[in-house]
């Protein structure tokens, strides 16, 4: 990560410093003031901030430095996390920034998709500002921000975003993010997803696996226990997304988030890029083989070449009788 986004930082910085000279550089390289904070320590700064929600102040007093030079920091590393995407497991190198290219490498890898949204709670707005009833959720009844995670049968994060307010339904969001034409170009793409996202398995019912639906209550008793069966078994192969969203809530900011609003798009992309760090670097399973194979050599005997097996005594002949 560091050397991936040094140089960044490096040619953000003197394109700054150009814009803001109005010209090339008039000393030499290393002349004038330094920075307090090398980028090592900025990038440092940051990924403490947003894995345990420290103040600004506190880092600064960390540091020695001022509340603003943290702040500065803070704020030209965090979009450069953002903007970093995420790590692809067993492909070193290769990140996926888009929807587009995780459906794109799904499709040409095979991997069968895990659909989940997660909400954090956020800050409620003034009274008399606009907006103030546009992140209510109707499920926690709190104000909310949702997102939506993808990730692999193993529940390592491939994708995370399609960030929206806590009012906003999951299959609202499946139009707008137009999700729907992404299964629709990659028909062999499948996925497991919640009862949220029923009118997605509705429309693609060859690629996207809903919870069955509950038969009626005087139904038999045989439909009963077949559908708790498939319900089970569609949950066990689920619930790896929902061990997923357990990894973004170790970070302070996605426990609850007090920050504001507009800027949380961006900490949870921040986020999620180092999850997926981390979560890329476990160790594939691989699928079982259902090919026979013999424990021990064994010798199979043809009637010709079986050997004759002698007759058993006369118990009779023996004894004299």
């Amino acid at each position: 990560m560091l050397e991936d986004l040094a140089s960044k930082w490096e040619v953000a910085r003197e394109s700054a410093l150009r814009e803001r000279r109005g010209g090339d550089r008039r000393r030499a390289a290393g002349a004038g003031p330094k920075q307090r904070l090398v980028f090592t320590d900025r990038l440092l700064v940051t990924l403490v901030h947003l894995r345990l929600g420290l103040r600004h102040a506190a880092l600064a007093q960390l540091y020695g430095v001022d509340r603003s030079t943290v702040s500065g920091a803070i704020g030209e590393v965090r979009p450069m996390l953002a903007a970093r995407g995420f790590a692809v497991p067993d492909r070193p190198g290769l990140r996926l920034c888009t929807l587009e290219d995780l459906f794109a490498d799904a499709d040409a890898e095979g991997v069968d998709l895990r659909i989940d949204g997660t909400e954090v709670q956020v800050r409620r707005p003034c009274a008399g500002r606009p907006g103030r009833r546009a992140c209510v959720s109707g499920k926690r009844k709190q104000n909310t921000i949702k997102t939506t995670s993808f990730s692999d049968p193993q529940g390592r994060t491939l994708f995370s975003g399609v960030v929206r307010q806590g009012r906003m339904h999951d299959q609202t969001a499946v139009r707008t993010e137009a999700m729907a034409e992404q299964f629709r170009q990659h028909p062999k793409v499948k996925a497991e997803v919640d009862e949220g996202y029923r009118g997605l398995a509705n429309e693609f019912p060859a690629q996207v696996s809903a919870p069955p639906k509950k038969p009626q209550d005087d139904g038999p008793l045989g439909e009963h226990r077949a559908w708790r069966e498939q319900r089970r078994r569609q949950s066990s192969r689920r619930i790896r997304m929902a061990h997923a969203n357990a990894e973004y809530k170790q970070w302070r900011p996605l426990q609850r988030f007090t920050g504001r609003r507009e800027t949380y798009a961006e900490t949870h992309l921040a986020i999620a890029g180092p999850v997926s760090d981390r979560s890329a670097r476990r160790a594939t399973r691989r699928k079982p083989s259902i090919e026979l194979v013999l424990a021990r050599q064994s010798v199979c005997w043809s009637p010709a070449s079986r050997p004759t097996r002698p007759a058993p005594p006369d118990i009779n002949r023996a004894h004299g009788r």
